[in-house]
């Protein structure tokens, strides 16, 4: 079963496992420190679902779920 970032509840914690396409946005998420490894957080989402606000390496980033569906990773802990 895959879950989309908007899925997820507030407080989720998510370890980066890779992506599923190679585009030319998985490598700008990759150059903003999204990389295989990377332990993220979930802050907060927006009353509609869109867009998500992730916690990594020390600052936030907000992505669009729909945008970010080439990101695949696992949760850690909810």
């Amino acid at each position: 079963m895959t879950l989309s970032l908007a899925e997820l509840d507030t407080g989720t914690v998510i370890r980066i496992t890779g992506f599923a396409e190679d585009s030319a946005y998985s490598a700008q998420l990759q150059r903003l420190g999204m990389v295989p490894g990377t332990v993220a957080t979930l802050l907060r989402t927006a009353p509609l679902g869109d867009p998500v606000e992730l916690r990594l390496r020390g600052y936030s980033l907000a992505l669009r779920p729909s945008e970010a569906t080439s990101l695949q990773f696992e949760v850690v802990s909810k």
